[in-house]
């Protein structure tokens, strides 16, 4: 038997293809999500719901097309984003991603959504988070009026593609829109009812993977976020792991089970007796790609644009040992509980303010970032990895970021099962439903 995973993400939409014996993908696929709306707002990110999804199903009717015997399909994609559906199971709203920042936007002399949660219940929801963009949405009157569910844009795919009229939401995206108490596995709907004016939108939630229905006689299993597909699909079975993931941003996951209650980390849903640790850096790749902008600029100026800019610089790094005392804080973006914070450079001498110990300084504060997370997750929940996953073309593309992590670590480091990590944990996913209902 075989099992497909689709993994709808902000930029792209892949597919991966497994067997019920083999734990690497038979075949894979990515297409771009060029779904992006255009907008007048700098902090506005939206996608077009159908574009998405007839971008998807133009793809899966291919693959399904040149396979005969899929057993199951199994969803995933980017977590916290939501859209409004109505009562017949039909988008009434574009996706509002996981980076819409309408979530910190004033809302007169009472702050920011988030901020008001935070002050008024004690409770973190960052911007980006559906509960948090559902709040503004219908404090500011901008609820769509026939506007009756919200989901994710994979739980919206999978409604599509099972022919479901109200969405069935894994307790892992469901945790992902904030306001949820990962525990009981429930909203915390005393405080979406106290704050929200509409009718109730929150959808029903699972904490365990359910068939949604069948596309073309097919088992479409329920969505999961693709933080999890992710651990899933580059950990596979291997215990003590800790994956991380260095892409556009940063990120640390560790299977557990216990719930933490820790600032910076978030403890999601994984399984229905085991939680997901995360920890996410904002800037984590894109630190990197800020020092190559800077070096290019300067070679523009200077008259030598065509240049390799980021092999010039892994080649800095691989001939420095150190930073020679220069300490680079690399959240240059802010972070979730501070989004005001901005990153510092610190310790330059006349000695070692050069290229090669700043290219250093730079990745050393990449994996610190992470590193931080995990000591906070050690202690908390007494914690023994024994060996580091790496994941993201971050890592794949830079030998010295890869010796870097293991040795901040002390760990061993070893590759992920599979590049397409999400799509193929979400074939992982629909597996272990199947063998359940087969």
């Amino acid at each position: 038997m075989k099992f497909l995973g689709i993994d709808i993400g902000t930029t792209t939409i892949s597919f991966s293809l497994i067997s019920d014996r083999e734990e690497r993908p038979i075949n894979t696929c990515t297409i771009p999500n060029d779904s992006f709306l255009p907008s007048d707002h700098a902090w506005e990110k939206t996608q077009d719901p159908e574009r998405i999804f007839n971008r998807l199903k133009e793809t899966l009717d291919k693959m399904l097309q040149e396979y005969e015997d899929i057993s199951a399909i199994g969803l995933t994609g980017q977590m916290h984003g939501i859209l409004y559906t109505d009562k017949r199971g039909r988008h009434v709203s574009p996706l509002y991603t996981w980076q819409d920042g309408r979530g910190n936007l004033p809302l007169g002399e009472g702050g920011s959504v988030c901020g008001l949660l935070w002050k008024k219940y004690g409770v973190r929801v960052y911007s980006g988070y559906g509960l948090a963009t559902h709040l503004y949405m219908d404090k500011t009157g901008n609820l769509p009026s026939d506007a009756v569910k919200i989901c994710t844009i994979m739980d919206y795919a999978g409604m599509r593609l099972a022919g479901r009229e109200q969405p069935l939401v894994h307790a892992g995206n469901a945790a992902g829109f904030g306001l949820f108490d990962v525990r009981k596995r429930a909203f915390m709907r005393e405080i979406t009812e106290a704050e929200a004016s509409a009718p109730d939108v929150l959808p029903e939630v699972t904490a365990g993977l359910r068939p949604l229905g069948e596309y073309r006689g097919i088992p479409v299993c329920t969505a999961i976020g693709d933080n999890q597909a992710s651990f899933l699909g580059a950990v596979g079975n291997r215990e003590g792991a800790v994956l991380l993931n260095m892409g556009t941003g940063g990120q640390i996951s560790v299977r557990s089970d216990v719930c933490l209650d820790e600032n910076g980390i978030e403890t999601r849903p994984l399984t229905e007796d085991s939680y997901l640790l995360t920890g996410s850096s904002l800037c984590g790749g894109r630190a990197y790609a800020m020092l190559e902008r800077f070096f290019r600029e300067y070679a523009d100026a200077a008259g030598m644009q065509i240049t390799d800019h980021y092999r010039v610089m892994e080649m800095l790094a691989k001939d420095t040992a150190d930073t020679g005392g220069l300490t680079v804080d690399t959240s240059f973006a802010g972070t979730r509980e501070m989004p005001g914070r901005r990153g510092v450079i610190s310790g330059i001498s006349t000695e070692n303010f050069r290229p090669s110990f700043l290219v250093r300084g730079v990745m050393e504060g990449m994996i610190r970032e992470l590193y931080e997370m995990y000591n906070v997750m050690q202690t908390a929940a007494g914690l023994k990895g024994d060996k580091i996953i790496l994941s993201g073309n971050g890592f794949r593309r830079n030998e010295t970021l890869r010796k870097i992590a293991s040795g901040m670590f002390s760990m061993p480091a070893q590759p992920a099962l599979c590049e397409e990590e999400a799509a193929c944990g979400a074939a992982f996913a629909a597996r272990d439903m199947a063998r359940r209902i087969l």
